[in-house]
């Protein structure tokens, strides 16, 4: 059996210009680099799903000049710590310990804290010098869910980046290009459905669609997706 790869991993993006629904933020990412005018410290908060982690992630492959060609040495420049199960001062400390480490390769290292809202207060005081006078050659970029948990004094050191929840109509364009890269017959309608049901999340679109091309046997009509996922439809209810 050939391993599966999820569509959300599958089709993440690899650049600012395939990122669907924040226009907004990727255009003024795009000028900081351009104008070298790019914070040193920057918090991404919004809902889940709505691509914050990509758009760190494009960031710092970006700053170092990072492509396709070249990317198998940027984990060396780019460091992630998953604050869900990281979050003590031990943590921040040893992450502090490699700030002072000048990269190998680029001209920066960039550090991605992601639900950077579980860490716990004695973790963000640990971290508050570092945030606030990091070496040159040192970027952090927090992700969270929970803007309201971050404490104060870390928001004052942050440029901060609302993501917002992306429009159902451009989930159901990315719905409609996977399908069709995939060669699955699908109704619009049941797109509509699909992306309403996600709530904002392109992850959770996704997630779904890979659900509902099991159970559907790749023919999403507005029918099949319907019963799958136990809406009833607009027929029944005027009825």
């Amino acid at each position: 059996m050939n391993q599966f790869k999820v569509s959300a991993l599958k089709y993440r993006p690899i650049s600012f210009d395939e990122v669907v629904g924040q226009d907004i933020i990727t255009t003024t990412l795009n000028k900081a680099i351009e104008n070298n005018q790019l914070a040193k410290s920057l918090l991404f908060c919004g809902p889940r799903g709505v691509g914050k982690t990509t758009c760190a992630r494009i960031l710092a492959k970006k700053i170092n000049n990072f492509n396709s060609s070249n990317n198998n040495n940027h984990s060396y420049n780019i460091f992630e710590l998953d604050a869900a199960s990281n979050n003590s001062v031990e943590d921040i400390r040893n992450l502090t310990e490699q700030v002072r480490v000048p990269p190998q390769i680029g001209n920066f290292k960039v550090f991605i804290i992601d639900e950077a809202h579980m860490l716990t207060t004695s973790a963000f005081n640990a971290f508050l010098k570092t945030l606030e006078e990091p070496p040159s050659h040192a970027i952090f970029i927090l992700a969270t869910t929970e803007k309201n948990k971050i404490i104060p004094t870390i928001l004052s050191r942050c440029q901060i980046y609302d993501f917002k929840r992306i429009k159902i109509k451009d989930i159901v364009m990315v719905l409609e290009s996977v399908s069709k890269k995939q060669n699955i017959s699908f109704e619009v309608d049941a797109l509509n459905l699909i992306a309403e049901k996600a709530d904002g999340a392109l992850r959770d679109a996704l997630t779904l669609f890979d659900q509902l091309l099991i159970s559907c046997t790749n023919n999403l009509t507005l029918e099949n997706v319907s019963k799958n996922l136990n809406v009833i439809s607009n027929n029944i209810y005027f009825d």
